[in-house]
């Protein structure tokens, strides 16, 4: 097999862990996109080394984490006023996500799962950005209170602080949407 051919290999075997990693942290399709790219040309450097580890997919988070959370930093004011204009349109503009759904008794428990799935990640990417980050640095990423606060260059209590907010205002999205649901049911 060619480089190239072990590359491309490679890399469809990794590119959704690193794509689903980038849209928890950034929340955003587009720049997801971007930072997985960059994240398959470092490895693309560095294949030679890559191919043989063990490690290789933590290697890949990490290298993912770090691109998203530079991203982030360099970028957080102008992603706050895009984010928040972009919800308010959203909010007035279209249908409520819950009206978009199939009807739960024509599915199975997979597609079930993944309807779960995606309301979770959607009222993960509602959440703002620094609630968001910790709480997926925190819950999919595993990494202790004060690694995040060192990664986000916040106080350890800002970063328990946004988690419990995270999480309770997730909680509350979670079950409106739960009950609306009911509701259309």
């Amino acid at each position: 097999m060619t480089d190239s051919a072990e590359f491309e290999a490679f890399m469809r075997s990794y590119q959704d862990m690193v794509f689903t990693s980038a849209i928890r942290l950034l929340g955003n399709h587009a720049e997801a996109q971007d930072i997985a790219q960059e994240v398959f040309l470092k490895a693309y450097a560095r294949f030679a080394q890559l191919k043989q580890s063990s490690t290789v997919g933590g290697w890949l988070k990490t290298v993912t984490r770090n691109l998203c959370l530079n991203h982030l930093t360099r970028y957080r004011k102008r992603w706050r006023v895009f984010s928040d204009m972009q919800r308010e349109n959203s909010e007035q503009d279209s249908p409520a996500y819950e009206e978009q759904l199939a009807a739960p008794d024509h599915r199975d428990s997979d597609e079930r799962t993944a309807n779960q799935r995606e309301i979770l990640e959607r009222a993960l990417a509602s959440l703002p950005s620094d609630q968001r980050v910790a709480l997926v640095l925190y819950h999919f990423e595993e990494m202790p209170y004060q690694d995040i606060a060192d990664q986000m260059k916040h106080s350890l209590s800002k970063v328990k602080t946004d988690i419990a907010r995270g999480r309770d205002t997730l909680r509350k999205r979670l079950e409106s949407r739960k009950e609306e649901l009911e509701m259309d049911q």
